[in-house]
């Protein structure tokens, strides 16, 4: 069965410093003509910091979309053309100060692909050692040491929400104890 949808007209409505808008005017496969409203996002990493007690260095931020603070990992927006290895060691040690001996990818995640094109790569860090923190100007988080069994039970009690959070942790828990 061709489920694909062919592109008839592209039209930007936003271009942004971090995500452009556009509207495209599709075939369905049942010949059809539709819209849909595609947000053009650059990708970005998450990163498991593990410690050597297994404990995560997870992030408490104000989300303003949201309008709350949530729990989540260390992560960021990838700049064009940028490899995500080096941006997961940037972003690593601008958030929350460390750097690590190891970074094993954890694969990719697509966060919203109802609307969005965003490839969110995962990866696991583990050897952690003090760098130096360099938040951006307009970046306030908190940082918490939490067990990974802590937060996996979290997960399970939907005390976690943010979805990058939830897949990179659970990825990290099903390999190291499964």
């Amino acid at each position: 069965m061709n489920l694909n949808e062919t592109t008839i007209k592209t039209e930007y409505k936003f271009k942004g410093s971090v995500v452009n808008v556009r509207v495209d005017t599709v075939k369905t496969p049942k010949g059809n003509i539709a819209t849909r409203d595609v947000v053009e996002h650059p990708g970005g990493v998450a990163i498991v910091a593990l410690d050597d007690e297994g404990n995560v260095i997870m992030e408490r931020q104000y989300r303003r979309p949201l309008d709350k603070v949530i729990f989540e990992i260390p992560a960021g927006k990838l700049n064009y053309g940028e490899d995500p290895l080096e941006c997961a060691k940037r972003e690593l040690e601008e958030e929350t100060g460390l750097c690590a001996k190891n970074f094993e990818s954890l694969g990719f995640i697509y966060p919203s692909p109802g609307f969005c094109d965003e490839r969110l790569y995962l990866f696991l860090a583990t050897g952690l050692y003090e760098g130096r923190e360099n938040r951006d100007e307009d970046e306030f988080l908190e940082i918490v040491k939490t067990p990974i069994k802590e937060l996996v039970e979290m997960i399970k009690n939907d005390q976690i929400e943010d979805s990058k959070s939830i897949a990179a942790i659970m990825k990290t828990y099903l390999k190291l104890y499964s």
